[in-house]
């Protein structure tokens, strides 16, 4: 059974840093494009990062969040990464990972949820002053 697992949420106060896990099971996360989203309370889901499949050259990230987070890859341990620091109390979201075994995303198409094949479940952020 194909499966991502979001981990690492958690409360923080303002200025602090988390980095979130999102771990595959049942297939090999390597061969896949990765994108991070975030669903704030009363908000719709927006894309927030994404990394490219194999040794994960190319990235992307909205312009929330650009020089703030950083996302990257462990192939070995079928594991991506969203690096947050500078947290703010806009970031407050469930935050989702998300794979697209696709051949890349033609331009501005990262953010698009359909493309995704997999989905995990949230992890929980929540950033207070």
């Amino acid at each position: 059974q194909q499966q991502l697992v979001e981990s690492g949420g958690n409360s923080v106060q303002s200025g602090e840093s988390l980095r979130l896990s999102c771990v595959a099971s049942g297939f090999t996360l390597k061969f896949y494009d990765v994108a991070w989203f975030r669903r704030a309370p009363g908000r719709q889901r927006e894309a927030v990062s994404s990394i490219s499949g194999g040794d994960g050259t190319t990235m992307f990230y909205s312009d929330s969040v650009k020089g703030r987070f950083t996302t990257s890859r462990d192939n070995a341990k079928n594991t991506v990464y969203l690096q947050m620091n500078n947290l703010a109390e806009e970031d407050t979201a469930v935050y989702y990972c998300a794979a697209f075994g696709g051949d890349g995303h033609p331009p501005g198409t990262w953010k698009t949820e359909a493309r995704y094949h997999y989905w995990g479940q949230g992890t929980q952020v929540t950033v207070s002053q």
